[in-house]
């Protein structure tokens, strides 16, 4: 069905104006005034914000880990992530040394099919490189649209790659048009340091951060860093938490080297202190890496003021608190690795972010959509507002004040890491293609209605934000 928005503000990247859009067979038909359709809905989107659907280019959703699987699979984690303005997840892939990597992503297709309600696609975690894989790599990415690897530099004995797989998947990555992405912690020395720990009888979830301390962050950052540079590939580094890390992205970037940096609301707004709450209730914000000193925050918040910072994921991962988390009651190690984030990125990054001045409304936007759709094949069919491009709308109220609580969230998980925050701003309602998936603020959609999106490959060519410049070797 035809829809007209009406009375509402565009925001894109670049630009705040007014204006109607007509919507047409999924698609943004026209940008204008007094617009008309036959038999058009006419959405009155007064006192609103009109932006692109969110993308969020990190989750984890039903995903085996630490002997137990995420709690949101794809038709609850999507249905939050809709509650909170993503229309687009792309998700983590894992795969098996020794097996086919094409069975790995049938079964995240399995896991996906018939369950979300927002549009998918797939990241693909490279453990190992040989033959087979190279082999495979021009399939996955021509076949499947995945142009996206990542590689673990952290969870030893489990996820963790070693420095000659990094550096040949960022070399093949170059031939092949696809986006490195790197778990950025120097996983050796984390292992030491917690079976260390361990020994000593400190089991507590506060030595979670102990034992992955910031400087093994921005280590692996500027190993990984280092790397994309001598290959002249292209590497995204996943979850920044510190300055550290930080620090190593700005002096790749600053040498011409084709790096990029995300970071997660959970590490823009607590710290390292919640991991000491009581009766175990800290492991519920144990997370890979963990949350640090709260001075690191004002580090994070500048590094996406100037640009060292693109992109807000939410590294979405969670686990019920009573049931899975406690797992580790007795050993942090065993504590499950993740947070409930998806639902909160938006609101999270408006309320502290464009209400508090430390981002402006335009950046909110390229941070929250449009430079994952640029950097991960998307745009300008995602991420944009543009005539052609998916009408993949949020509808947001940005003087709505609430209070984020497990008690109303839509994530499965018992607990929610922003517990009493206070937040403003909230989207009312969320299209996908043209179609409600939330309908002020009614969960409207279908599990199965979202679609699995091939991407195009990786290009630096894709068009920047109006003004912007980056140099690259």
């Amino acid at each position: 069905m035809k829809k007209i928005i009406k009375n509402g503000i565009i925001v894109t990247a670049s630009d705040t104006f007014q204006a109607e859009l007509l919507i047409e067979d999924g698609k943004i038909a026209q940008i204008g005034s007094n617009l008309s359709a036959i038999g058009a809905e006419i959405i009155d989107a007064n006192g609103c914000l009109v932006f692109p659907g969110g993308i969020d280019p990190h989750t984890h959703l039903d995903m085996p880990f630490g002997g137990t699987v995420t709690k949101d699979d794809f038709e609850t984690g999507t249905m939050a992530a809709a509650f909170g303005g993503t229309t687009t997840v792309i998700d983590f892939c894992l795969t098996n040394k020794g097996k086919p990597l094409k069975n790995a992503i049938q079964t995240w297709h399995d896991k996906s099919k018939e369950k979300a309600v927002i549009d998918y696609g797939f990241h693909l975690m490279i453990s190992e490189i040989n033959d087979d894989v190279l082999n495979e790599l021009p399939q996955v990415i021509d076949e499947e649209g995945i142009t996206s690897f990542k590689v673990f530099m952290a969870y030893k004995n489990v996820f963790q790659a070693d420095d000659e797989t990094l550096f040949q998947t960022l070399a093949t990555a170059k031939d092949l048009g696809a986006l490195v992405m790197v778990h950025a912690e120097n996983g050796d020395v984390i292992d030491y340091l917690t079976k260390k720990a361990l020994a000593e009888g400190k089991t507590e979830p506060i030595y979670h951060a102990l034992t992955r301390p910031s400087e093994l962050e921005g280590e692996a950052t500027g190993r990984a860093a280092r790397f994309a540079g001598l290959a002249n590939s292209q590497l995204y580094v996943v979850h920044v938490s510190c300055e550290d890390a930080v620090q190593k992205i700005a002096e790749a970037r600053n040498k011409g080297f084709d790096v990029w940096g995300e970071t997660c609301p959970q590490y823009l707004v607590l710290d390292q202190s919640y991991l000491e709450k009581p009766n175990f209730e800290g492991a519920k914000y144990v997370w890979s890496p963990p949350l640090r000193e709260k001075w690191n925050q004002e580090a994070l918040w500048n590094a996406l003021k100037c640009g060292q910072l693109q992109t807000i994921g939410s590294d979405q991962c969670s686990f019920d608190f009573k049931g899975q988390k406690d797992l580790g009651r007795d050993d942090f190690t065993k504590i499950p690795n993740g947070g409930p984030i998806i639902e909160d990125r938006l609101s999270m990054l408006f309320s502290e972010g464009v209400k508090k001045g430390r981002i402006s409304l335009n950046q909110f936007v390229d941070l929250t959509s449009t430079r994952a759709a640029k950097l991960f094949g998307l745009f300008p069919k995602k991420g944009t507002i543009t005539v052609g491009a998916d009408a993949d709308l949020v509808i947001f109220d940005p003087n709505v004040e609430r209070i984020i609580s497990a008690e109303t969230h839509h994530m499965a998980v018992d607990y929610n890491a922003f517990e009493g925050m206070k937040v403003t701003g909230e989207p009312v309602s969320v299209l996908v293609r043209g179609e409600y998936v939330v309908r002020d603020k009614q969960f409207v959609g279908k599990p199965g209605s979202g679609q699995y999106l091939k991407r195009a490959k990786y290009s630096m060519n894709t068009p920047l934000n109006q003004g912007e410049t980056l140099s690259i070797k």
